[in-house]
């Protein structure tokens, strides 16, 4: 992509006997890891060939280094903008690395470690769990700058309802992990010497559950956010029938059942 040293979208693949786990590590540590429109395109460029890969279970977005995960849109790129279509431009490339996370068909983890602010927190949003280092620090300062907060920010009143996303959105103001935690923006907060613990854990309980069934429950949830409860129930129901289309389930059910009943016998 002709990035300078230490700007580039880094991916590992840890292959375990239940499948693979992708981290995808955005290095602009430098810069509080903020993303240009090289960086934002070679992310989607990453990511892409991992939402086909059919052995993947599990998928860990996260920043180089300990001072930020994504500190936002890069300000230099967006001060040189100077008409409407190239600001189209510019926040459309946000948006399609939002877009790239949300078409992972397995869960998304955002690991997030010191800044995550503007695109960056929008990044986080558009993953499905949010893990935070106690030292995180949360918000969306596009206000401050003249620009309103856009793109893959309408997912926040689901996470934290509407309320707190115009708080968030109307004041611009920073917050740090423990009001994320109560706001509901990320699922669990730790000490930064078990960040990376807390995130194994997370990963090896997704991979205790059964590969297709976890890919059909995060489609389903995704249709949940844009349909009516009667479409939503539908769709669940179409969701239920489709989980017979292997004998995963039937397979599962056999090894509860059997390891319910050796509970059972006496001794056991």
């Amino acid at each position: 992509m002709g990035q300078p040293d230490g700007q580039r979208v880094d991916v590992r693949l840890d292959e375990r006997p239940q499948g693979v786990v992708a981290t995808v590590v955005i290095d602009n540590a430098g810069r509080l890891n903020t993303l240009n429109s090289a960086l934002m395109e070679q992310f989607v460029e990453v990511l892409a060939p991992l939402a086909t890969q059919e052995t993947l279970r599990a998928l860990v977005i996260t920043g180089a280094g300990d001072k930020a995960f994504v500190g936002g849109a890069d300000i230099n790129e967006m001060n040189a903008i100077r008409d409407p279509a190239a600001a189209r431009s510019f926040i459309t490339r946000v948006h399609a690395c939002c877009a790239a996370i949300r078409s992972i068909p397995v869960p998304t983890i955002a690991r997030i470690q010191g800044f995550a602010l503007g695109a960056g927190l929008e990044l986080a949003a558009a993953c499905d769990l949010r893990i935070a280092s106690q030292t995180a620090t949360f918000g969306m300062p596009e206000v401050k700058l003249g620009i309103p907060s856009v793109v893959e920010a309408a997912l926040l009143p689901m996470l934290i309802g509407w309320g707190r996303t115009r708080q968030m959105l109307l004041l611009g103001e920073t917050f740090g992990a423990q009001q994320a935690l109560a706001w509901n923006l990320v699922e669990q907060v730790t000490p930064p010497d078990e960040l990376d613990s807390a995130i194994q854990i997370c990963i090896g309980q997704l991979l205790n559950s059964k590969p297709r069934a976890v890919r059909l429950q995060k489609s389903l949830i995704r249709a949940w956010e844009d349909l009516s409860t009667q479409e939503a129930i539908q769709a669940g129901i179409d969701a239920f029938a489709a989980a017979f289309d292997t004998d995963e389930p039937q397979i599962a059910m056999h090894e509860f059942l059997a390891a319910h009943a050796a509970r059972r016998k006496p001794g056991a």
